[in-house]
């Protein structure tokens, strides 16, 4: 969505019938096939159905490719390859293809090839360890920070790649994983546990930085939150 509203023309594949999973999420309206979650991240692209697992699909992708300068696939690692899509395969037609990969932990490593969700990456980062009271034991965020983070440093890495290419020509693999964008997101905190050994723990309404004027207050009418500088 973020480079569609900087002018790109963005193709979106869905499978057929039922189309983005994010179509009926969320939604309380009559149109089933049209959240206002799916319409809010999907404004300006484009929508075209394709199975594939028929050889036909496989085709019709790799003809796309011929005038497309950056191709975007979230499928678990491993996948695109089998289908004769990976990056390999692609950059024989398109040499100068920008081939982006978003998956949750990557494309090597133990875990690369689980699928995963916002709510697991929040679990499996360290986020939930965290988000909580003593009381209530970890929780997740009642939003999805780590979906929507990795989709904006995704659309960085992007940007920077088309940057790249129009300086030197080239190409290249993008490997843009969850799990690292939330480690990023939690920069302080790891940073403070690999130097100084240092767990936060669940802070309830506590500020991570252990100033108790930054903490959030009860008050007779709500909650106040306070923000403390020097």
């Amino acid at each position: 969505m973020q480079l569609a509203l900087l002018g790109a023309e963005v193709i979106k594949v869905e499978q057929p019938t039922t189309g983005d999973q994010t179509r009926g999420l969320m939604n309380v309206g009559e149109d089933i096939g049209l959240s206002p979650s799916f319409m809010g991240m999907n404004l300006n692209k484009r929508s075209l159905t394709l199975n594939l697992k028929s050889a036909d699909a496989i085709s019709i992708i790799k003809k796309l490719i011929v005038d497309t300068d950056v191709m975007v696939e979230n499928f678990k690692a491993g996948t695109m390859e089998r289908l004769g899509l990976g990056y390999e395969e692609l950059k024989k037609i398109k040499p100068d293809l920008i081939y982006c990969s978003v998956t949750g932990y990557g494309q090597n490593g133990p875990k690369a090839g689980e699928a995963a969700y916002d709510g697991a990456i929040q679990a499996s980062s360290g986020m939930m360890s965290q988000t909580g009271h003593a009381e209530t034991g970890p929780t997740r965020t009642g939003f999805m920070p780590v979906d929507m983070a990795t989709a904006l440093s995704t659309a960085f890495a992007i940007a920077a790649s088309l940057h790249r290419k129009a300086i030197t020509g080239l190409g290249q693999q993008i490997d843009s994983a969850m799990l690292d964008t939330a480690i990023v997101m939690q920069a302080s905190q790891f940073s403070n546990y690999l130097n100084q050994d240092q767990l936060l723990g669940l802070q309830g309404n506590a500020s991570p930085t252990g100033q108790p004027t930054a903490n959030v207050f009860p008050t007779q009418d709500g909650f106040i939150p306070v923000s403390y500088t020097h």
